[in-house]
């Protein structure tokens, strides 16, 4: 009860807000200065979600298979080493990324999507090994002693008890991915943060929020639909939430 009330005070709260700022923004003109952005926002916006797409969807279809094959009992013994890899992979500033992407594939979209592929890849990998360690052993040999194959059980015991797990890690991903995103217009890439950046050495606020507001709803959107998607697909018995 108490949590229920928490929530609901939480979002009228959020409301209010949001309609206070909605307001201040109205009265100052911010709303007219970001509208004469409205074309340049439908097309980098575009370009954004073909960045964000791309990267995001090649980091699942590698990171949920490798986050599983590291899970395998013959891998667990490397599987640690070869994760603190990957964490030292993500220390490395995206910046930094960037720029080593851009020295060897050059400038534009191939270089960004690298990079943002480099991003999204450790939480991916880091929950889907990590929801299949947290999967009950005794189901497990329940299942082995119900006669069924390796196979089966992973795809029919381990991987829909990960899935929840698994999803927050994609959704972890794909939220760094969208805000990362900006960063893709310094080496050629396209997307919102040719207004966010163009904004700034500007100082055009208008342009700069033209840019970093579709950002952050995009971010919001992603995350609502992989979480909508999760609602659906985790089966109801592993899902929290339903």
């Amino acid at each position: 009860m108490q949590a229920a009330f928490t929530r609901r005070a939480v979002i009228v709260i959020s409301l209010i807000a949001t309609f206070a700022l909605g307001v201040l923004a109205q009265r100052s003109g911010l709303f007219d200065q970001i509208a004469k952005y409205r074309s340049d926002i439908i097309f980098l916006s575009q370009q954004h979600m073909k960045l964000v797409a791309i990267s995001g969807g090649l980091a699942i279809l590698i990171g949920v298979p490798f986050g599983l094959w590291l899970s395998r009992p013959g891998m667990r013994r490397f599987a640690e080493s070869m994760m603190q890899g990957l964490n030292i992979g993500s220390t490395i500033p995206t910046l930094a990324v960037l720029a080593l992407a851009m020295s060897l594939l050059g400038i534009g979209t191939m270089p960004a999507i690298f990079a943002l592929w480099v991003a999204s890849l450790l939480p991916i990998v880091r929950n889907t090994y990590a929801g299949m360690l947290g999967v009950p052993a005794y189901l497990v040999e329940a299942s082995t002693g119900m006669g069924m194959r390796p196979m089966q059980i992973l795809t029919g015991v381990e991987l829909p008890n990960a899935l929840f797990v698994t999803f927050a890690g994609i959704r972890t991903a794909l939220a760094i991915n969208v805000g990362t995103a900006p960063l893709a217009f310094l080496i050629g890439g396209g997307g919102l943060g040719e207004l966010i950046f163009t904004g700034i050495d500007l100082n055009e606020p208008g342009m700069m929020l033209a840019g970093a507001i579709p950002t952050a709803l995009l971010a919001v959107i992603v995350d609502f639909a992989v979480g909508a998607i999760s609602y659906f697909v985790v089966p109801r018995g592993v899902n929290p939430l339903r």
